[in-house]
């Protein structure tokens, strides 16, 4: 895929989008200019983007880390539209609407993560790493071993987290557009293939900033809307939410959502602690020149995306008061909203906004999606190309053109698999996969993570503990909690009484690291114990951090 191919991905796009003939069953809205139009200039918009981006991009730095050029007000910004996603957007109005305050607990929890990111890893991160989370942590630990494992590790979680965005993405097309699933998902694929592909860190990092934008531009309209609407007080607008349910107060009363306090701890710390462990937000740190400008991006990253939930409350109470029971906005003969809960933030678009407005929402949010897809490849492709290629064979020199062509077919069978499996599971519930996206994260990368930076005991050993044993517990109590075991598998009873299982994975990885690591009497480990002090003056000055050895 070259820049020349620009036209014709976005003639099949269109004429795809707009044949009526391919029109998928299910309610949908009717493709227009409403929708067509912000769809198409946005989209042009992100592929001019990505042709200036590719004629930038001279090195494997540059697919990497956009060459450690973006300044830390951009990836601050970046940060934020990576990690604010239509899951959080649309998932995260619906879920305040439909169960009230148990649901800011998703908000809050995550929220929380990024002071740990601001003020415990980002500059440690940028000092001590070149491209990925490995070498961070095999920074003074066995490289070959570290380097495969952590790296097989976030492909997992980034194979997850690209399944759930591809089934997000598929089904907005799908549900705005009528087009088979197929071929709604096929597109995004393609798109983000060229995003990739083409553009590198740089065209992604750039279309994440506008995305950021537009998608607090549009928040903000609706937080404004939702306020003007009972006269800008907050009094009036619990009071016209309390109205809006028949169980009255109830509604804003906790334990609706999550009534055992266990989960409740088990989900906070999933939501906490996973964030912090997310491959693609952590290779944005590298993005910039120094410690000392991943600090500040991680700063800008917390002020917006804190911004942002504050939108996301008020939001939430918007739509609990004109679009959940609104008959305009459900099913014939039915009281489930059209398109799915998910839609309800759309909807509200469209009361305030009209369907032009719904249209400009169905572009930004389909632009988010692109946006956080492109990064995950990018995470997923350098953990391969990187960290698995030139580690399991174990070369000593460096080839960078040989390196970007793995990163290129890594990232074409990255996407071809999520398509795949996405098409496998549309129809599920697939919210378990995201759930399991963070708990993984908090059990594994969060972790060796902390350890390998703080803890001079940490050693080899202690590395491929932690990560198998929170990988396999994770995956294994999620499989047997109430999620799978009873609501996807039909079993009467889960045999792991908690939907949420990082409180419990999390521990054990962190005891599984400490046993193994105390418990290491080898030279090896006593030289690894040995080499902490320099890790440490590195990760605190980032003297020498230009100009780490990439592999």
């Amino acid at each position: 895929m070259t820049p020349r191919t620009l036209p014709a991905c976005l003639s099949l796009l269109l004429l795809l989008l707009s044949n009526p003939a391919s029109a998928a069953t299910g309610s949908s809205y009717t493709a227009n200019w409403h929708t067509l139009v912000p769809f198409f200039l946005l989209i042009t918009l992100t592929l001019g983007i990505t042709r200036w981006a590719s004629r930038r991009n001279g090195s494997a730095a540059d697919y990497y880390n956009a060459g450690g050029g973006i300044t830390p007000l951009q990836n601050g910004f970046a940060l934020a539209g990576d990690y604010m996603s239509a899951s959080t957007f649309l998932g995260a109005v619906a879920m305040q609407a439909l169960y009230g305050y148990d649901s800011l607990i998703y908000g809050v929890g995550t929220l929380v993560g990024w002071p740990i990111l601001l003020f415990l890893v980002a500059e440690p991160l940028r000092n001590l790493g070149h491209y990925t989370l490995s070498d961070v942590v095999s920074f003074r630990l066995q490289k070959r071993p570290v380097h495969l494992l952590t790296a097989a590790n976030s492909l997992v979680i980034v194979l997850f987290y690209l399944v759930v965005q591809m089934v997000g993405a598929g089904k907005l097309i799908q549900l705005l557009f009528g087009t088979p699933y197929l071929f709604s998902v096929g597109m995004v694929g393609l798109l983000v293939l060229f995003y990739v592909l083409v553009g590198g860190m740089l065209a992604t990092t750039w279309v994440q900033i506008i995305k950021a934008l537009l998608i607090l531009a549009i928040g903000s309209f609706l937080c404004f809307m939702v306020l003007k609407s009972v006269g800008f007080s907050g009094n009036q607008l619990l009071d016209r939410v309390v109205h809006a349910y028949p169980q009255g107060l109830a509604v804003l009363a906790p334990s609706k959502l999550i009534a055992d306090p266990i989960d409740a701890i088990s989900l906070g710390v999933s939501l906490i602690f996973g964030m912090v462990g997310l491959p693609h937000i952590l290779i944005r740190f590298f993005t910039v020149k120094n410690g000392a400008a991943a600090r500040q991006s991680a700063f800008y990253a917390t002020c917006i995306i804190a911004y942002f939930y504050t939108l996301l409350v008020v939001i939430g109470a918007g739509a609990a008061i004109f679009v959940i029971g609104n008959p305009a906005f459900l099913d014939a003969g039915s009281q489930v909203l059209i398109g799915g809960n998910n839609m309800a933030a759309m909807h509200l678009g469209t009361f305030f906004g009209g369907e032009l407005f719904l249209g400009v929402m169905s572009a930004v949010a389909f632009a988010t999606i692109l946006a956080v897809v492109a990064g995950l490849t990018i995470s997923g492709a350098s953990a391969v190309s990187h960290d698995i290629y030139t580690h399991l064979f174990n070369l000593q020199k460096n080839d960078p053109k040989r390196e970007l062509k793995i990163f290129r077919s890594a990232s074409i069978i990255l996407i071809f698999v999520a398509l795949l499996l996405s098409q496998l599971v549309q129809n599920l519930n697939i919210s378990f996969l995201a759930g399991l996206v963070f708990a993984i994260a908090a059990s594994t990368n969060f972790p060796m993570l902390i350890l390998s930076i703080f803890w001079r005991g940490l050693t080899t050993r202690g590395v491929v503990a932690a990560c198998l044993c929170g990988l396999v517990t994770s995956v294994g109590l999620l499989i047997l909690g109430p999620t799978i075991w009873v609501g996807v598998l039909g079993h009467d009873t889960a045999i792991f009484p908690y939907s949420n299982p990082a409180l419990f994975s999390m521990s054990l990885a962190f005891f599984a690291a400490w046993v193994a690591s105390v418990t290491d009497r080898s030279p090896s480990a006593q030289a690894e114990r040995a080499r902490f002090d320099a890790q440490h003056y590195r990760s605190l000055t980032g003297i020498n951090a230009s100009n780490a050895v990439a592999h």
